[in-house]
């Protein structure tokens, strides 16, 4: 037969010296060398012994201390964890607090269990804090229909923003399911609005593909008479074919002229999260003719941060619309060219009209490996095929960059066409 345990007294509780003290059921108070008195329960779940706190002495009294055992036990009659069931209760609480939209997506934004990358996560909050949050920010989430969440995408979408309208309506699917998942919300409504906002017509970037085109635009890059750093730009932006971005916040530091490449740290790539931390570097090999280009560049901007810095200040970069408006001023519309569509032009060209094999060309452009598994088997460089074809690709454009034939060139037309 079990020892009976005696139930403590108020004064054994106040005068209790170090060690634990039972009072039964589970129930003891224990007191540490410092002489702070805390009450713990034992009990045993799942098979195995455990103990749920139940507060400090004295400010939970033994009445009080045994009053919350006797709940601990009805739980456990129950077939559940008092303490489990505690942090549960303790869990909802902390979330029920936030319970606006915006708040929500502000928690879910701070949060970013997607992992999103920076500028994404900016572009999410920026957009709602325009479009979304004056309207139904401050509304209960719960509260949120179908209707209501339309309301303020039909208002964008009428003034022609159909993409925003629609990134809009993702976002807070993402806001609504994280409500869902966090309990307070019943159901995410904008999978009702499937439908309900016309969808963005999906156009590519404006590039000269065709190789009978290309002439023209290759000397109207070379005889371009505006400033200094953005003519090399336009130049090297077709030379290397990177991605904008990447061109426009070109590091010295990234050049090696000894070795003729360019070494884009893996987080400047435009990767996921994972890919940007795990992934390797990308080079690119340069070209006589991007060398030369470097080096005029090198008088210009040479001893600062950026190839290509700001007018206003040398710790930025420039303008991402610099290359495009000297495009524009040229005479290429958006739809001609862009930018961006200097990549389509290598690719295009190089594989039609020099054989390039698309492998190669998808590693010069910084493209991930197909396929599910990426990179981890997948790990071939071409690096001496990548070299070749920009050489290629180099002197070929140099060859197109020579004075125009008798046929008068678009800028020329141009020239014409101001001075009539």
């Amino acid at each position: 037969m079990p020892k009976q345990i005696a139930p403590l007294t108020a004064a054994q509780c106040k005068s209790a010296t170090t060690g634990k003290h039972f009072d039964g059921g589970g129930l003891f108070l224990e007191v540490a060398k410092s002489g702070a008195r805390y009450w713990y329960m034992k009990y045993r779940h799942a098979g195995s012994e455990r103990r749920y706190g139940i507060g400090a002495y004295p400010a939970v009294s033994l009445s009080d201390a045994r009053a919350e055992r006797e709940r601990a036990k009805a739980v456990l009659r129950d077939g559940h964890d008092p303490q489990q069931q505690r942090e549960v209760q303790r869990a909802k609480a902390q979330v029920s607090a936030v319970t606006t939209f915006e708040g929500i997506a502000r928690e879910f934004h701070e949060r970013n269990p997607l992992a999103w990358q920076d500028a994404h996560r900016r572009k999410w909050l920026e957009m709602q804090e325009r479009h979304l949050f004056p309207r139904i920010g401050g509304l209960p989430v719960a509260q949120i229909t179908a209707p209501i969440l339309l309301a303020p995408l039909i208002v964008v979408e009428q003034q022609g923003k159909h993409e925003t309208a629609t990134s809009l309506r993702q976002y807070a699917s993402q806001t609504l399911r994280y409500a869902v998942q966090t309990g307070r919300a019943e159901r995410d409504v904008s999978v009702d609005l499937r439908g309900a906002i016309r969808a963005p017509i999906q156009r590519s970037y404006g590039a000269v593909t065709a190789v009978e085109e290309l002439p023209e635009l290759i000397r109207a890059l070379s005889a371009y008479h505006g400033r200094s750093l953005t003519r090399e730009a336009l130049w090297l932006s077709v030379l290397l074919f990177q991605r904008p971005g990447n061109l426009r916040g070109l590091q010295w530091d990234w050049v090696d002229f000894e070795k003729q490449i360019i070494v884009i740290p893996s987080g400047e790539m435009k990767r996921t999260l994972r890919a940007k931390v795990q992934g390797k570097a990308h080079e690119v090999p340069l070209s006589a003719q991007a060398i030369e280009c470097l080096r005029r560049l090198e008088n210009l901007s040479g001893r600062g941060k950026y190839v290509f810095p700001s007018e206003r200040t040398g710790e930025r970069p420039m303008s991402d619309g610099t290359v495009n408006g000297a495009l524009r001023r040229l005479g290429y519309s958006g739809q001609e060219a862009t930018a961006h569509g200097f990549r389509a032009t290598a690719r295009t060209v190089l594989a039609e009209h020099h054989d390039i094999p698309e492998a190669v060309l998808e590693e010069l452009l910084g493209h991930g490996k197909p396929g599910p598994l990426g990179s981890a088997y997948d790990r071939t460089q071409w690096t001496k095929q990548r070299r070749e074809a920009m050489t290629i690709w180099g002197n070929y454009l140099e060859k197109l960059a020579k004075p125009a034939p008798p046929r008068a060139s678009r800028v020329v037309r141009m020239a014409r066409g101001v001075a009539a």
